[in-house]
Parts: structure tokens; C-alpha cells; sequence
């Protein structure tokens, strides 16, 4: 296996690092239309920051199961002023975004990140990310948001994905776009019924074989209610603390959470308890 790098976007990874989401959206499945204004969504971010967040993972288009499409002027005029309020601040911006104008468009408003759930598959969003020397994250999804949740088929998911993932970082080296630059995400709910996400999570040190940082987005996911009484999205904290916890057992570096002040204690306390039983 390639030694993974130490460092992501500028971080150490020597402890688990946590992103913090920042949606700018009307329909997210958690939190849509509550940090639509500009405004509203900076002074989320600043609290999301002293809560203990490292990155800030700015998104202006629902990629949640069965969302339409949103326009490229609409998310820009969604997160442009975001991101630039935030990076002004000094915040580690990550853009979340499929689209290569949007990714350009954050870049140069500050954004050192890109987060993309079709790991740059897009028209130009490889030369994009090569030219501006950005970080990337690369997430696996089968299919697209509209359909990925009416029949996901893998004969074998870890594996399947873990293909699929090498061969974007392929792609992306082969544009001189170094591992040292690259994390990758199994995807956790996008094209994947609840066994495929439990396999994935039980997994998920399978991915280090890659040879990146690897990053795990489970925060207040359906599969949490499919498992335990079908609770709202905002109601699926303690699930979403056990799937980080379970990634901080099997060495996941970056943690896409929704609430980072919960995050870092639980990650705080399981750090603890591991250092406690070396001693």
C-alpha cells in the first residue's frame, strides 16, 4: 500500500479532523431553507468554527435522493458570498459542488477545497482542480441524485467502489493532480440500500488501501432511521456519533458532520479512552 499523507489541505491528520456543513440550500434533506440567506449561513459557519470545526464544506445544490437539479447562476448566487465572507474570516473553505463553473467560481472566491459527489467526473472539473492546485475530495455515487435510490445493485460493494475510487485518482494523477491532494468518501447513502452502508461502514479501513486520507459523510443519513424508528433527520444524532465513532475505530481521518460540537466530544472521549487502554 502507498503511505497515506500526513496532511490535507494544509492539516495534520495526526488527529481526526471534522468538516462542518454549511448548507446554502431550500432543500437539503436536514437542514434545507434554515441558512438559505447569505448571512444567516456565515454566522452558522463562525458557529460551526468555534464548535471545533477544521473545514467549513459550503454547498449550494441538494444532492439528497430524488433532488432536481439546481441552475449554475442559482448556486452561485448562493454561495459565492458565503464562501467569501467565511474565507475573509480565515475559515478552510470547502466548495461542494459537481458543477467545473461553480468550482472556479469558489476557488477564486476562496474556497481551498473541492468536495465533489461525482469525484470530478464533470466536464472540465478535473482542469479546473489542476489548475487552481486545490485539494479534492472524490466521492463515490451510482447513478445520480434523481434516480440512485430506486434499485442500487454491487455484487461487492467495498470492492466495486474501491475501483472506482482508485481509478479516479488515476485520472486525477494522470492531470497532475498528486495523491498528496486527495481524499476520498465510500459515498455512505448515495446508491446504496441500508446492508451497502452497513457493509461500508464496517469497511471502511478496506479504503485505506488507496493510499488517501479518507473521509466519511454518515451525518443524520436515512439509514440511521431505517435501523432505529424511522426518526427525522434531526433526530438521528446518536446514530450519526456511533458511524463516526465506528470510522474513528477503523482510522477514517476527516469527518463530514452536521453537528461538530457533539462530533468533537465524542471524538474527544474515544480518543481518551483509547489513549487510557495503551497506557
Amino acid at each position: 500500500m502507498t503511505d497515506i499523507p500526513t496532511t490535507f489541505a494544509g492539516l495534520t491528520l495526526d488527529r481526526p479532523r471534522i468538516m462542518g456543513v454549511v448548507n446554502v440550500t431550500p432543500d437539503s434533506f436536514s437542514d434545507g431553507g434554515d441558512f438559505l440567506d447569505a448571512e444567516r449561513a456565515i454566522a452558522h459557519g463562525r458557529a460551526l468554527l468555534a464548535e471545533g470545526a477544521d473545514i467549513l464544506d459550503v454547498g449550494g445544490e441538494s444532492t439528497r435522493p430524488n433532488a432536481e437539479p439546481t441552475s449554475i447562476e442559482e448556486e452561485l448566487r448562493r454561495v459565492l458570498p458565503v464562501i467569501e465572507g467565511l474565507a475573509k474570516e480565515g475559515a478552510l473553505v470547502s466548495i461542494d459542488t459537481r458543477h467545473a463553473e461553480v468550482m472556479r467560481a469558489a476557488i477564486g472566491a476562496g474556497a481551498k477545497i473541492v468536495n465533489d459527489v461525482t469525484a470530478l467526473a464533470g466536464a472540465g472539473a478535473v482542469a479546473v482542480c489542476a489548475e487552481a492546485g486545490v485539494d479534492v475530495v472524490l466521492m463515490h455515487m451510482q447513478g445520480e441524485p434523481r434516480t440512485m435510490q430506486q434499485d442500487p445493485h454491487y455484487d461487492d460493494v467495498v470492492a466495486e467502489i474501491a475501483e472506482f475510487l482508485a481509478g479516479r485518482i488515476d485520472v486525477l494523477g494522470e492531470a497532475g493532480i498528486p495523491r498528496t491532494r486527495i481524499s476520498v468518501d465510500p459515498g455512505i447513502g448515495f446508491g446504496k440500500n441500508l446492508d451497502h452502508n452497513l457493509t461500508l461502514l464496517a469497511k471502511l479501513d478496506m479504503f485505506h488501501e488507496l493510499g488517501v486520507p479518507v473521509l466519511l459523510g454518515a451525518s443524520r443519513k436515512s439509514f440511521i432511521s431505517r435501523i432505529d424508528r424511522e426518526m427525522p433527520a434531526k433526530g438521528r444524532l446518536a446514530g450519526s456519533l456511533a458511524a463516526v465513532l465506528a470510522g474513528v475505530e477503523r482510522g477514517v481521518q476527516l469527518f463530514r458532520v452536521h453537528d461538530v460540537a457533539e462530533t468533537r466530544q465524542a471524538i474527544a472521549v474515544w480518543l481518551a479512552i483509547d489513549a487510557a487502554d495503551e497506557v
